[in-house]
């Protein structure tokens, strides 16, 4: 008898784990049905903002594989969410009355976005402990969003984007992580005027150091994105059109400027969807708690995977219950998940988690090249020249929008900064992905980005071992021997090896090594 398997989400990591069990559909091992809140088909909310400002059109997003799941057998019930789980009965609950039973249950519900603190929207803003009900409230408090505030979560906050963009309308960001940076840059080049606003003293605070960010920010300002740090958001201001509509006029922040916009877009951070665990009585944290295999602390037969699962040892719970971690927010520790449950779900075999390494960001932007991995807060002064251990290095030259910063530990690297030098960034990718010791003379490496200089000093950053896309862990041989097997274009190499099918960063690195390689991208 087939083993009945329900999956509860279907984003990428959800798609991921339905391809993985195909085999076992096909050959009735496994009876899978699929619970998605979205109507649509799968599509990379990823690359929503490459969408949202025209970079790519609708079918740029969709990921497919819906019509092949279909017809191998899988099940779909979408536009619906789980409103009950009985554990003891093994039965989920839709919110249309609809009872699904099964032996094994996954949820992939990935995470919403957050909506931060401010006077005129805590109506919108969804408390945790909400039980989800009807789909088109799933992301919601007791009101939505006020008309021209969006998230860019979702299809349709990228469609209210993309007009604002097309019409060059003044587009307000708050919050300038990677996702924020990215959608502001991108806007501002396609004709729409853009304000950034964040609490730090420099943008993407998470992942470069002040100094880098600094850069960044000027890097920014020069192209005509308009930087405001030490923004403390406070209220939204909205003017009222003929019809009474009220609409986002403005975000007031604490010093009593008002920045004047026509949209604003929050990029303040997600949080996991926990609602289906927490009515199923599963331990959460800041997500679904499972262990290495991604089975619930709670209940061995639900799984969680992807942005609402929190990896970690129960014995790492301290006195307090409080456990350390959270989902990593990114697409290819998802899709590590996903390959492994697959396995596992499909065959029984278990297969060990491997620690995720800290992974490497790079900011998708035209003309502003800026690569960061690792820890990089170290200070640069907290040590003697000449001492062992951990050392700090750093270059800048702000003038020119340059800068890099090294962390070492007994001579491996260990976290960097690159802004502004690609070459440079692209070197130091390749050391900290390999685990290896810089060179002793680390001037050397700022002397990539130098125009007489050809490669990398220390190794080729498309040798066949180097990995070229970090979401799907794609190699520079592998995406060779693609080419050689008559895949010549970066759309077939997608196709072929998943490479550039996550976050995107890697598109322009696929385009290069297939210029290198004397073939048309």
């Amino acid at each position: 008898m087939a083993e009945r398997v329900v999956l509860v989400g279907y984003g990428p990591v959800g798609a991921r784990l339905v391809e993985g069990l195909l085999p076992a559909v096909r050959e009735g091992r496994i009876d899978l049905t699929v619970v998605g809140a979205e109507t649509h088909d799968v599509y990379n909310r990823v690359l929503l903002a490459e969408y949202a400002v025209g970079r790519t059109d609708r079918d740029g997003l969709d990921m497919g594989g819906r019509l092949a799941a279909e017809e191998a057998g899988v099940t779909f019930v979408l536009g619906m969410t789980v409103v009950g789980v009985d554990r003891d009965r093994r039965v989920v609950r839709l919110n249309d009355g609809i009872r699904l039973p099964y032996d094994r249950l996954v949820l992939a519900t990935g995470a919403r976005a957050n909506v931060p603190t401010l006077a005129g929207l805590e109506k919108a803003q969804r408390h945790r402990a909400t039980r989800p009900g009807v789909p088109a409230e799933l992301d919601r408090g007791s009101t939505p969003l006020p008309r021209g505030v969006v998230a860019l979560r979702d299809l349709a906050d990228a469609e209210h984007v993309r007009a604002a963009v097309s019409a060059g309308q003044r587009i307000v960001v708050l919050g300038a992580g990677v996702l924020g940076m990215e959608l502001a840059l991108a806007a501002a080049e396609a004709g729409a005027e853009v304000v950034v606003a964040y609490h730090s003293a420099a943008p993407m605070n998470r992942t470069l150091d002040e100094n880098g960010g600094r850069v960044l920010a000027a890097a920014a300002t020069a192209v005509g994105v308009e930087m405001m740090h030490h923004a403390r958001a406070e209220s939204i201001v909205q003017r009222y059109d003929d019809h009474g509509q009220a609409w986002f006029d403005g975000l007031v922040c604490a010093d009593g400027k008002v920045l004047a916009g026509d949209l604003l877009v929050l990029s303040c951070g997600v949080a996991a969807r926990t609602e289906v665990a927490s009515i199923a009585g599963l331990a959460t944290s800041t997500g679904v708690l499972v262990d290495g295999s991604s089975r619930s602390w709670t209940d061995p037969n639900i799984f969680a995977i992807g942005d609402c699962a929190h990896v970690a040892d129960p014995a790492d719970a301290d006195a307090d219950g409080r456990v350390p971690g959270g989902p990593s927010g990114l697409i290819g520790p998802g899709w590590r998940q996903a390959d492994r449950l697959a396995a596992l779900l499909s065959t029984g075999a278990e297969t060990p988690a491997v620690a995720e390494r800290p992974g490497v960001v790079m900011l998708k932007a035209e003309g502003i090249d800026v690569v960061a991995g690792g820890a990089v807060d170290a200070d640069p002064f907290a040590h003697a020249p000449g001492c062992h251990g951990s050392q700090v290095t750093l270059w800048a030259d702000p003038a020119r929008g340059a800068y890099v910063k090294l962390v070492t530990v007994d001579g491996v690297l260990t976290g960097f900064v690159s802004v502004g030098m690609p070459r440079t960034g692209a070197e130091l990718t390749l050391l900290f992905e390999r685990g290896s010791e810089l060179p002793a003379d680390r001037s050397t490496l700022l002397r990539l980005d130098a125009p007489d200089v050809g490669m990398a000093a220390s190794g080729d950053p498309f040798a066949a071992d180097a990995t070229v896309c970090w979401c799907n862990g794609v190699s520079a041989g592998a995406i060779r021997e693609a080419v050689a097997a008559g895949e010549p274009t970066v759309a077939c190499v997608k196709a072929s090896t998943r490479a550039g099918t996550g976050c995107g960063g890697c598109v322009g690195r696929i385009s290069e090594l297939l210029a290198r390689e004397a073939v048309p991208a």
